[in-house]
Formats: structure tokens, C-alpha cells, sequence
């Protein structure tokens, strides 16, 4: 409770404590509105207060928290963001006071009492509105500078409680987002043995590098790793969706470059201004030869039972989105020896700041052999990924295990 035997200044400065104190961190944010609320009543010997906060997609203020307004304002409650107060609020982006409200105005009928002072301040989140605080007197006022500026820190209070929710939720909805585009579990598939690493490269947790794995109609395999220009959440957007194009694309192609051809185009008109490597291989039924189209993308290693592992050499296409007018896309026919395995990854596992990418290519194609798929991501990790790196890694290994199919 605030010392009303306190001088002005000391009262002031209790009142600026009162709405500013640490332990309301400690609060969830929920609680910590409410408590908010109920302070800025007290300091500001007010009847009704309220926290509106901004839903720009549907254009309406929804209400965060309430004290003394009418049962029918509760969490949850909208209004359109040009009524009243709060649209006066948003739109100047400054305090606004009314000293006199009209007893049929807008904000009469959405409080639901018969307030007859009110102010408004705006939240504030880089430079945009995010919601605003509204607090009403039931009887006649003046509001003075004094009282505008603690409701502003309350505001203030208010908004950095808001932001933090919202980028945890944001982040949880990126994680989520990241997880239902990464396989959890590779699929079985006959003749193969498989294991992939997805690790972020940012505090976001996620990316736009890519990995997967299916089964087509005819029995061949097909395996796709790839890499959005950007970072955190945009591009995984994007990635989610070149990612559900090319399967769909897989099905009614006959051959890898046909498939990354059709997904340019459609980088081209749907995902403007985009970029992506991909490389893009399907795998034989009876897993003996495999051919490959790369978009931009670095060439796969492959180790085979008797000599070292090698960077295959193939043709490389421009990345996807790079221009309307580009040469037609090629695939490579490639042997898949016997209990060999085939890597792929992104740039992110080989590249480091002051270091040439050879240097980075050597390292891994050292660190491969012609074992099951489990280890050899294993291996790769403890070899090259050990050090944080900046920039997202994708992983992906295929290792056939002998067994021919007829």
C-alpha cells in the first residue's frame, strides 16, 4: 500500500516503485497483468482499469486484463481497433485524455459503466503499437502530466511482459513447426540402412535447412537434402514449403531434374525473392545405382568397401530461384556399390569463418567409411560439428546393407 502521509516527492516515488517493482517478474503473465492493474488503481485512485492488446490480423483489441469494467469485459473480449479511446490511442501513438465522455460515446457502451474521465496510453514495441492500458474515473477528474507518466511505465511494464510471452511463443511455435517438417523417424525402406542430425545454427532453433527421405510409387527411393537462403523462422517457412512440393512433384516426375525444374518454377512465382540449394537423388529398387541432380548443392561422399571415400564429381545446376532463364537441369546416373554409404549435408557442417571449404571437404570425406548409417552420422558430428557454428547443419546418410531386391 502507498504511504499517503508521504511527501509529494517521496509518494511519487513509491508510486513509481509500486508499478515498476522487480517481483512482479516472478509473476506469469497473466498474474502480472491482473497485479498491474490492480496498482495502477491504487496509485492512480482510479475505478476501472484494462489492457487491450493488439491483434493485427483481424484488426480488434482484445482484451489482456480488466478490473472494474462490466461482466461483459473479460479476457478475451474485442473490439474493432478504430472505436473509442483505445483507436485513438493506436492511431496518434501518445496518451490521450478525456476529462469529459460523452454518456452515449463508444467508450461508454464498450466499458460497460458510466466513466466519466478516462486516459489511455499506448504499449510500445519497436516503434509499433502493441495494445494500450485505459484507466476511467467514475466521477470528474483533471489527469495531470504525473499521471500520465505512471501509467506510461505501466505501460512500459506491460508491454516487455507481453514480448517476452509472445517470443516464447513464437519460439514454441517454431520448434514445433521445425519438428513436423524433419522426420522424427526415417521410413524402413528394404536394401537401406539410414540416419540423419538436424542441429541449429541459431537461438531460434530453426532454419531453413532440410532433409528427407520416402518411397515412390515405383519403388525407388528418393532423398533430399536442402538449404533456404536465411535464417529462423521465414525460412523454415519457406522450407516447409519446398519441401511438400518437391514429394509432390516427385510423383510425377521420371527423373530428379525434371522434379528440381517444376520446384524453381515454383520458387519463381510463388516464393519471389527466395534462394535454395537442393540436392535431390532417388535410389534404385534393387539399390544399385542411384542418380542425382544438384541445385547449388554440394556433391555427396560416397565410400565403398575397399577404397577411400570420395566427393563425387557431378554437375552442378544453378540454385533454385536464381533466374527465369536458366539452362535445363541435369541428373547423374551414379553406382551404389554394396554395403556403401552415400552422405549428404549442407554447407553449415564444412564451413568456417577464416578457412578455406576444402579444408572442410577433406575433413569430412576422412571421416567416412563404408559402415552403417548410425555410426557414420555419429562420427561425422564428433569430427566436425564439436564447435558451435553460426549457420544450421543438415546430415543425412543412406547405407545399403547387401541385400539385393528382385
Amino acid at each position: 500500500m502507498i504511504d499517503v502521509q508521504a511527501s509529494g516527492s517521496d509518494e511519487r516515488l513509491r508510486s513509481i516503485e509500486f508499478v515498476t517493482d522487480a517481483a512482479l517478474s516472478q509473476l506469469g503473465v497473466t498474474d502480472l497483468l491482473e497485479e498491474l492493474l490492480d496498482r495502477v488503481r491504487e496509485v492512480l485512485g482510479v475505478e476501472t482499469a484494462e489492457i487491450l492488446l493488439l491483434d493485427v490480423h483481424a484488426q480488434q483489441f482484445v482484451t489482456a486484463a480488466s478490473k472494474g469494467l462490466g461482466e461483459d469485459v473479460r479476457p478475451g473480449s474485442r473490439i474493432p481497433v478504430g472505436r473509442g479511446l483505445a483507436g485513438r490511442v493506436a492511431q496518434e501513438m501518445q496518451p490521450v485524455i478525456l476529462d469529459e465522455v460523452a454518456a452515449d460515446s463508444d467508450d461508454q457502451i464498450l466499458s460497460g459503466r458510466q466513466a466519466r474521465a478516462l486516459l489511455g496510453v499506448p504499449m510500445l514495441a519497436g516503434g509499433e503499437v502493441i495494445g494500450v492500458i485505459l484507466v476511467g474515473c467514475d466521477r470528474p477528474r483533471r489527469y495531470t502530466g504525473a499521471d500520465v507518466q505512471l501509467l506510461q511505465l505501466a505501460a512500459d511494464r506491460a508491454s516487455l511482459a507481453t514480448r517476452t510471452q509472445a517470443s516464447g511463443l513464437d519460439r514454441t511455435a517454431a520448434l514445433a513447426l521445425q519438428r513436423s517438417l524433419l522426420p522424427t523417424h526415417l521410413p524402413q525402406a528394404p536394401g537401406v540402412d539410414m540416419a540423419a542430425r538436424y542441429v541449429p545454427g541459431h537461438d531460434a532453433g530453426v532454419g531453413g535447412d532440410w532433409y528427407d527421405v520416402f518411397t515412390l510409387p515405383s519403388g525407388w527411393l528418393g532423398v533430399v537434402i536442402g538449404d533456404v537462403s536465411g535464417h529462423g523462422l521465414p525460412a523454415a517457412v519457406v522450407m516447409g514449403r519446398l519441401r511438400s512440393a518437391l514429394r509432390a512433384y516427385a510423383l510425377v516426375c521420371d527423373d530428379p531434374a525434371s522434379a528440381l525444374t517444376l520446384l524453381d518454377r515454383k520458387i519463381h512465382h510463388f516464393e519471389t525473392g527466395n534462394l535454395a540449394t537442393v540436392l535431390y537423388a532417388v535410389i534404385s529398387p534393387d539399390r544399385t545405382t542411384m542418380q542425382v541432380s544438384l541445385a547449388g548443392h554440394l556433391s555427396p561422399v560416397l565410400a565403398a568397401p575397399g577404397r577411400p571415400a570420395e566427393i563425387l564429381t557431378l554437375p552442378v545446376d544453378l540454385p533454385l530461384g536464381v533466374g527465369p532463364r536458366q539452362p535445363a537441369r541435369r541428373y547423374t546416373e551414379v553406382a551404389f556399390p554394396s554395403d556403401a554409404v552415400l552422405v549428404c549435408y549442407t554447407d553449415g557442417l564444412i564451413e568456417r569463418r577464416g578457412e578455406v571449404i576444402d579444408v572442410g571437404m577433406d575433413r569430412l570425406r576422412a571421416a567416412v567409411e563404408p559402415v552403417p548409417a548410425e555410426t557414420v552420422c555419429a562420427r561425422i558430428m564428433t569430427t566436425l560439428a564439436a564447435e558451435q557454428t553460426t549457420d544450421d547443419i543438415a546430415l543425412l546418410a543412406i547405407h545399403t546393407t547387401g541385400r539385393r531386391l528382385s
